[in-house]
């Protein structure tokens, strides 16, 4: 039988299907994929392209003078870089489209996607983004930061090479606020942490754990909102991403390079989403609302059920996704 599981994080009721589950190999495009080239010259992203994509705002040079990590401006920004968030209807609630949009790229090589990163080459970019996004929130006319990265057709990407990207809003996006009050709600309520909580669970559970370090966990939500969606959690609280230390940065990345590289193997490449969740460095301090990595491969599509209901129907038990996940081997890293 169905169950009907609670998402008290999200505020979303989820059906786990246990009749539909599938296998992982159900979820995957069993079509062999065709290989990547090293370098396209079509590619604004790739070594000796620089001129393509010139609005360079950050880099990590390699030894020879080059870089090896750039954050760039997007082209194709979804708000506008100059301007002030000025109100243009207030009846309606309108303002400027301004922000801050940009694109890290992770990679000189085409080819080198972050299943295959050494730990380093992963801190590395883990710094980039921890560099961005406080610079980001040094710009008065933003109010929300958010870091992202899409793999794969299915995830929205329009560019092959391996890239992040972060946007600086001037607004809290509704769905922020929505988690922000459910986590100040069960605070009021309990005197904990909602995450914090959960995280305690998890681990004692052991039975959605994927992973777990020293400083981070990564399990599968009791009630996923879809297949093989996984959490990271640090287990220092804290309510901004920034706020991470040197050690656990790098706990962090062997995290992320094993879950990814798991998942890789597993769902044999599937295009994936992941998001770090974080509020601003002057609320780090916030005991209600904690920082985390949430990891969705797009292996399942929502339709009329999910659009007419706001709930979500998963094939795939969390626990058997975590099984699955903790038993998959791990591709060997490429080094650049």
């Amino acid at each position: 039988m169905s169950e009907i599981r609670y998402n008290a994080i999200t505020g979303d009721w989820v059906i786990i299907a246990v009749e539909r589950s599938k296998r992982p190999m159900n979820f995957s495009d069993a079509a062999a994929k065709a290989s990547v080239p090293e370098y396209l010259d079509s590619c604004p992203f790739c070594r000796g392209n620089e001129h393509i994509a010139p609005d360079e705002e950050f880099r990590i040079s390699d030894a020879e003078g080059g870089w090896r990590i750039r954050a760039v401006r997007n082209k194709f920004s979804a708000l506008s870089f100059t301007g002030e968030p000025v109100a243009l209807n207030n009846a309606r609630r309108t303002i400027n489209g301004v922000g801050r949009h940009e694109v890290i790229i992770e990679s000189p090589r085409h080819n080198h996607f972050m299943a295959f990163h050494s730990t380093q080459q992963t801190v590395d970019l883990l710094s980039v983004y921890r560099n961005r996004f406080l610079n980001f929130y040094e710009d008065p006319r933003v109010k929300h930061v958010i870091l992202y990265k899409n793999h794969g057709p299915e995830a929205g990407t329009s560019l092959e090479h391996p890239h992040s990207q972060i946007v600086g809003t001037p607004v809290v996006p509704g769905q922020v606020v929505q988690r922000i009050e459910l986590a100040e709600r069960s605070y009021r309520e309990t005197g904990k942490c909602l995450f914090c909580r959960t995280m305690t669970e998890e681990i004692a559970e052991q039975k959605r754990l994927v992973a777990e370090t020293e400083h981070f966990v990564a399990f599968i939500p009791f009630a996923s909102l879809s297949p093989y969606h996984v959490w990271i959690f640090p287990k220092v609280h804290s309510a901004c991403f920034s706020t991470i230390s040197e050690n656990a940065m790098t706990d962090l990345a062997s995290l992320l390079n094993s879950v990814l590289g798991k998942l890789y193997t597993a769902l044999h490449n599937p295009s994936y989403n992941f998001v770090i969740r974080s509020l601003s460095p002057q609320e780090a301090d916030l005991p209600q609302f904690h920082w985390y990595l949430a990891i969705v491969p797009r292996i399942a599509k929502a339709a009329g059920f999910e659009l007419g209901t706001g709930m979500y129907i998963n094939s795939s038990v969390p626990e058997h996704s975590a099984e699955t996940l903790r038993a998959a081997d791990l591709p060997l890293p490429v080094t650049v």
